[in-house]
């Protein structure tokens, strides 16, 4: 009785394996002929202001701005990066940056670019322009941090870094709160730019900011920078604030 039950399951598996095996060939030959073809590489594209804000600042008001965008595939993008801040003061002062860069995927979340960057501060004194090449990397850390380390050389030869990192807290799905830290450093002066050699500033910002649409969010909040070293030396010798709080209130767009 035990040997009839053993051949018995001994066929089950058998017709089992013969009916998975014409199932598994019929959806191959189901695909084959009626699924389109595998997408490739298509070109995509998107522009941010991340921030695009007016700040009440301990002195003169500024508008501020820090955008980014890209065009290009899932695995190589040209990518465009922005950021300033206008003093619309009866002495029209500010600075702007810019970066051109390309940009490689090398992991999931993680991507390598490499490109130029310039530099322009504008005020009462004379104006100054300066060329930077930057390498970097942007991606996501663990527990979804977005990081941005980067390392620029000036046409001085002028070494300096940056890290950024910025994290949202969903409170709901539209209300959301984002922290962001950035640190900057360099190895020598550059004096024209209010830079000094080791630790130059920190800025911790912190922003409430409510998605009436995902790609339009007004926000609130406050912008904290406290120059450092010989960046905060410099800055004593000309009069200027090393320390900055400021309450801010903008708009998040994409598109």
């Amino acid at each position: 009785m035990k040997e009839i039950v053993n051949r018995k399951s001994v066929y089950l598996y058998k017709l089992l394996l013969i009916v998975l095996c014409a199932l598994l060939f019929y959806s191959q030959a189901y695909a084959q002929e009626d699924w389109p073809d595998p997408v490739q590489d298509q070109i995509y594209s998107k522009f941010i202001f991340d921030q695009l804000e007016y700040r009440w600042n301990d002195g003169p008001d500024t508008y501020v701005w820090d955008a980014q965008g890209w065009v290009g595939s899932d695995y190589n993008k040209f990518w465009v990066k922005t950021e300033g801040a206008y003093q619309p003061s009866s002495r029209v002062s500010g600075d702007t940056e810019i970066q051109a860069l390309y940009s490689r995927l090398i992991a999931p979340f993680w991507d390598f670019q490499i490109g130029l960057r310039y530099d322009y501060v504008f005020g009462a004194g004379p104006n100054s322009g300066r060329t930077l090449a930057t390498i970097g990397l942007q991606g996501l850390a663990p527990y979804v941090f977005e990081v941005e380390p980067a390392l620029f050389i000036s046409d001085d030869g002028d070494v300096s870094a940056r890290f950024t990192s910025t994290y949202d807290f969903l409170v709901t799905q539209r209300f959301i709160v984002q922290p962001r830290l950035e640190v900057n450093a360099a190895s020598g002066d550059a004096r024209k730019f209010g830079i000094g050699s080791g630790f130059n500033d920190v800025m911790f910002d912190l922003r409430f900011r409510y998605e009436v649409r995902r790609e339009f969010a007004p926000y609130v909040g406050f912008s904290w920078t406290q120059l450092l070293g010989e960046t905060k030396n410099i800055a004593e010798a000309e009069n200027a604030k090393t320390s900055n709080f400021a309450v801010v209130a903008g708009v998040r767009i994409w598109f």
